[in-house]
């Protein structure tokens, strides 16, 4: 039994924050101090609003995000990953909680986090990224759409009893009250909306929804506004630490709760790894899936014990995490410790705090989580794509969540397949095919020491897409001008798309150029109909890698070194 430990890769899980704690210095102390603060106080609104929106109590979503913070903080592989409830759950917790209760939903919470730690031991947890773009695409608008429409009552003051699940019949019952609009409640509401919205251009460092927050609450306690609060609704927070309690777990609800469950993990492995990538792009780090996974894993195991709902990685969290200093996963730890001083001493001023304005912090939440800029790029894309995300859109809207994903996955796997087997050919190799290789071969030419050339070799789809990045992760090391040859590249779908494009974003931040030669047909295709060929320039998409070296001699010529003088050196070749 020793030895089989002994043998058990255990480094593979290895939290990030022991490595960033070696050489840590009191300077890192400090920003970390002064990141997770901010954090804190941005996570506080977001938190109560997930949970009043999920159907839970505001507290409920405030104990999430300090538990399930600490935990993925001390435990999780990214170095400045923040997590909590985002808006993603909001629906399916929603959603389970109106099929099962209370008590349905915190069994299957646990199960997602059995099922995380399953996904992370045994490295299938990298299999979300087989998850399609379009997929990623349609359910994140579908979902946008969802919270914005639970919004509705509370933002405008509705006396409804209750709102429908069903998007349909919910938007038919708004329709049917909306003579009784609470103009209070409303001008309320559309006066904090403006608050978040035009705090960031006279105040970058403050979080426009604390402003708001704030601004509401007292407005509300002053004026004594006859506008639905915390307090009217649920009557406060309580005070003081939550309770402990383990949910009672029937075998029978296993079958029955697993879908549901299987949705959680899938959704919180997903978001989470997507946010540690986009926090590796901030900070120049890479993280640690298996660990992230694992810390997720924990953290929904035991976040139900103080009756929470799903954690996962939130993005923008993550990002104001980055934006405010933050150095290593200590932020994310103060962070959770700022809710939980604020929830001890403040709890009795939330009852002040207007619904109104909350709706107001969760309509931009909606709009920013929506990606509604992705759809105009979706519906350049050939018609499988777009079916595949509309698809996917109108079930997670008119059906569920879990719905949705099941059929987008099914489309998409049909789709690879019809894509890979269009891409397989068989041809008589002839003299005049020879000779057209040489064009293509490396072996007949020189490269320069001022160009970086990467390939892809075999299809470029969903699930292989990630591994551009990884190669491109450490762009110090790439030289001026970066040749991406495509000779070998057989077929490319949105995902991969969307790989070159960050790509390209990428290396033009970095004052480089990106040259993309010897593209297939279908290939080539693809890239023009969904107008990749604009956003890097048709002067540098080029037949055989004989023309784009010869197009990185041209450029080379006209600038000096790697910076923003190269960037606008290049941008004047480029015109």
């Amino acid at each position: 039994m020793i030895g089989l430990l002994t043998r058990i890769p255990w480094t593979k899980w290895k939290p990030k924050l022991f490595d960033c704690l070696t050489g840590y210095t009191r300077p890192d102390l400090i920003a970390d101090l002064i990141a997770g603060i901010t954090v804190g106080l941005v996570a506080l609104p977001l938190a109560m609003a997930f949970g009043i929106a999920s159907g839970v109590t505001p507290q409920v979503g405030i104990y999430t995000a300090i538990l399930g913070g600490f935990i993925v903080s001390i435990l999780g592989g990214s170095k400045i990953q923040v997590a909590g409830p985002t808006g993603a759950f909001v629906v399916i917790v929603s959603g389970i909680i109106a099929k099962h209760g209370l008590s349905g939903l915190l069994i299957v919470t646990m199960m997602a986090g059995v099922i995380l730690l399953f996904l992370a031991f045994t490295g299938l947890g990298r299999a979300v990224k087989f998850i399609p773009r379009p997929i990623v695409i349609g359910f994140t608008n579908g979902i946008a759409l969802l919270i914005a429409s639970t919004q509705i009552k509370d933002f405008l003051g509705l006396p409804m009893k209750s709102v429908p699940s069903e998007f349909m019949e919910r938007m038919r019952a708004y329709g049917e009250h909306i003579g009784t609009v609470d103009w209070t409640a409303t001008l309320l509401g559309m006066a904090s909306l403006g608050i978040i919205l035009l705090t960031p251009r006279f105040v970058k460092r403050v979080p426009g929804s604390i402003v708001a927050l704030l601004a509401g609450t007292a407005v509300v306690a002053i004026f004594n506004l006859p506008v639905e609060t915390i307090g009217t609704k649920f009557g406060g927070i309580p005070g003081g630490l939550p309770s402990f309690d383990v949910p009672e777990f029937r075998p029978s609800l296993i079958l029955l709760l697993l879908p549901s469950a299987f949705t959680v993990a899938v959704l919180s492995a997903l978001e989470s790894l997507l946010s540690a990538v986009v926090a590796d792009t901030m900070c120049g780090d890479r993280h640690n899936s298996d660990a992230e996974l694992v810390a997720q894993g924990v953290a929904n195991l035991v976040v139900p014990l103080v009756g929470g709902i799903p954690v996962t990685g939130a993005i923008a969290r993550t990002a104001t995490n980055f934006r405010s200093g933050a150095r290593t996963p200590v932020a994310g730890i103060v962070h959770a410790f700022t809710l939980l001083a604020v929830i001890l001493a403040l709890a009795p001023l939330a009852k002040f705090i207007p619904l109104a304005t909350l709706a107001a912090v969760l309509f931009v939440v909606a709009y920013n989580m929506s990606e509604w800029r992705e759809v105009g790029g979706t519906l350049k894309l050939p018609f499988a794509d777009i079916a595949v995300w509309f698809t996917t859109f109108l079930l997670t809207v008119a059906a569920d969540l879990t719905v949705a994903v099941e059929v987008g996955l099914a489309l998409a796997a049909l789709l690879y397949i019809y894509r890979v087997s269009e891409t397989t050919t068989v041809a008589m190799v002839t003299q005049s095919y020879i000779e057209r290789g040489h064009n293509h071969s490396l072996q007949h030419h020189r490269i320069p020491p001022y160009v970086t050339i990467l390939r892809i070799h075999g299809p470029f789809l969903f699930g292989t897409a990630d591994k551009l990045g990884e190669e491109a992760a450490e762009l110090q090391h790439f030289r001026p001008i970066v040749i991406l040859r495509l000779r070998n590249m057989t077929a490319i779908d949105a995902t991969g798309l969307h790989a070159l494009e960050s790509l390209a974003d990428r290396l033009k931040r970095s004052g480089r150029i990106l040259v993309i030669c010897g593209a297939r047909a279908q290939p080539r295709v693809f890239l023009r109909q969904a107008e990749f060929v604009e956003h890097i320039g048709v002067e540098n998409i080029l037949p055989h890698i004989r023309a784009a070296l010869e197009r990185a001699e041209r450029v080379h010529e006209g600038f000096d070194g790697v910076g923003e003088e190269f960037a606008h050196d290049i941008q004047k070749t480029s015109l």
